[in-house]
């Protein structure tokens, strides 16, 4: 009897412990006991549904059409401070959407970098913005910016690396150097970076214990930018977790921190002809979240790349109305940031 006893306490434990390591279902928007469906959204072959969002001049008369990736955490709503009269003098479209999982575009449970590469191409094609654009990346959201380089070159006007993510454990980066940049961030930083590339089966038990922000990834200039953004309505903030942590934040990290199929420092300039098309990485020289030293390592390893450091500069620059403007006029027309 206790022996019996003590095996259905033991299987009550493994019970509760499998539950607590699987991740939930998705709130899947549409559906039943989802959330509605409020944003315009395309049908991709797979069945699934992306939401979008167009801002600027319309994409039939537009002289420039970019496509933005959106970062962690983050949705086709992000705060884009650019005047709209600058968008109509200089004829640009905007295109936004909620990346798989996020706001309003469905969960893809084979979600991969390749496929949400994959995915922006396939956006495009549904919505007619022809057979080249132009592409920003931001932050973690820049992993889909490695994949076009990778894998849609043929497709890309130029591209925008703003902040953007660094895998401590590509190859190319010399291991001393990438430990160094590794033992800049917080211990709880370290312990789920690991879990996300050693152990990604755990990291929705990890974060849902672990799931507090931690300040300190913030620079001075960073918050100033916050308490600039509490300023602005910036609508559907509510919106961006709706379908799930998992199917959102946690399946970034896993892509972002995992294991890659290629190493962007291994990739061959995608615009050997040169002309108007190129690569600009965008970085703050105070940014806490994303170490400038593998950026500048990066940068060095691909010298096609045009690379910018903000001196002051943190992880928000996209947001901050200067630079944001200065960005997209580097990448469209060419002009040299004043920085």
């Amino acid at each position: 009897m206790i022996a019996l006893a003590g095996l259905v306490l033991a299987s009550g434990v493994l019970i509760r412990g499998y539950q607590n390591f699987k991740p939930p279902p998705p709130t899947v928007c549409g559906t039943p006991n989802g959330p509605p469906v409020t944003s315009p959204r395309v049908k991709l072959d797979d069945g699934r549904h992306l939401a979008y969002k167009e801002i600027g001049v319309p994409k039939e008369v537009a002289a420039y059409k970019v496509i933005l990736v959106h970062g962690i955490d983050s949705s086709k709503d992000l705060y884009l401070p650019l005047p709209q009269e600058m968008l109509e003098e200089l004829g640009i479209y905007v295109l936004t959407f909620d990346r798989a999982g996020y706001g309003e575009s469905d969960p893809n449970p084979k979600r991969s970098l390749k496929s949400d590469t994959f995915d922006i191409q396939e956006l495009a094609d549904k919505l007619d913005i022809g057979p080249k654009f132009y592409l920003i990346g931001i932050s973690i959201g820049s992993y889909t910016t490695w994949g076009c380089l990778r894998y849609l070159p043929h497709r890309l006007a130029g591209v925008a690396l703003v902040v953007p993510l660094t895998n401590f454990w590509w190859p190319s980066f010399p291991p001393k150097l990438a430990a160094d940049a590794f033992c800049k961030s917080s211990a709880k930083s370290q312990r789920r970076l690991q879990i996300a590339h050693h152990l990604p089966s755990l990291l929705h038990w990890w974060m849902n214990q672990k799931m507090e922000l931690d300040p300190s990834v913030f620079s001075r200039r960073d918050i100033g930018t916050l308490k600039s953004m509490a300023q602005v309505s910036i609508p559907n903030k509510d919106k961006v977790r709706q379908q799930g942590l998992y199917e959102s934040i946690f399946r970034d990290m896993k892509i972002g921190f995992g294991k890659w199929e290629f190493d962007p420092m291994e990739l061959s300039n995608p615009f050997p002809n040169g002309g108007n098309t190129s690569v600009h990485l965008w970085q703050g020289g105070e940014d806490n979240l994303v170490p400038r030293e593998l950026q500048r390592y990066l940068a060095n390893k691909l010298p096609w790349i045009n690379y910018h450091e903000v001196p002051d500069g943190g992880h928000l620059i996209i947001h901050e109305g200067v630079l944001c403007e200065a960005i997209f006029r580097t990448l469209l027309l060419g002009e040299k940031p004043s920085l």
